[in-house]
């Protein structure tokens, strides 16, 4: 498989079902968006976390790839034949255990804080402003145009992310900057 097709060469792509977009379409922009989010986590676990955060970003990062292509997917087919695909209430429910878990360690959040601390904890804070954004485009696509499940799991993701931030910086012993 070869890395280029020039078939984006004059500004197009293709979807899931083989229509052609421009690279501006809102379903590119929002499913990009996700791309970039992955990207980010990259950094976080580069940037250096625990096993426990690593393995917790790689599994995010699966889901991601599952939004991505469902997202590239307007009619809706892939669910049905990729499995990897597939994202429901189970993941969810995964990513608002996590968040229970790491806010059971914090300290109680009185006041809004300044993104920052560790390297980690800092690109998580940058993960979390890239995943709303990446929400705003999913739900700009309009009502049916994604699955419900999918704008749930990036509104709950961007908060995992925020507990994430605020966890990697309380294990490694940095305070939380108040603002």
């Amino acid at each position: 498989m070869k890395i280029y097709t020039r078939t984006g060469d004059q500004g197009a792509t293709s979807l899931f079902d083989g229509t052609r977009v421009s690279k501006a379409d809102a379903r590119v922009d929002a499913y990009g968006e996700i791309d970039e989010l992955n990207a980010v986590l990259g950094v976080v676990v580069a940037a250096g976390v625990d096993a426990e955060t690593a393995a917790l970003v790689h599994a995010i990062q699966r889901d991601l790839h599952a939004v991505g292509a469902r997202l590239a997917d307007p009619r809706h087919r892939i669910a049905a034949r990729v499995e990897k695909a597939v994202l429901d209430a189970g993941a969810v429910e995964r990513l608002e255990a996590a968040i229970d878990r790491f806010d059971e360690e914090l300290p109680p959040l009185r006041r809004f804080i300044l993104p920052g601390g560790t390297p980690a904890a800092a690109s998580l804070h940058v993960a979390r402003t890239v995943c709303r954004r990446a929400e705003r485009r999913i739900v700009a696509l309009g009502e049916g145009e994604a699955d419900p499940v999918i704008v749930t799991y990036v509104n709950r993701l961007s908060d995992l992310l925020f507990t994430m931030a605020r966890a990697v910086n309380h294990r490694a012993g940095v305070a939380d900057t108040e603002w």
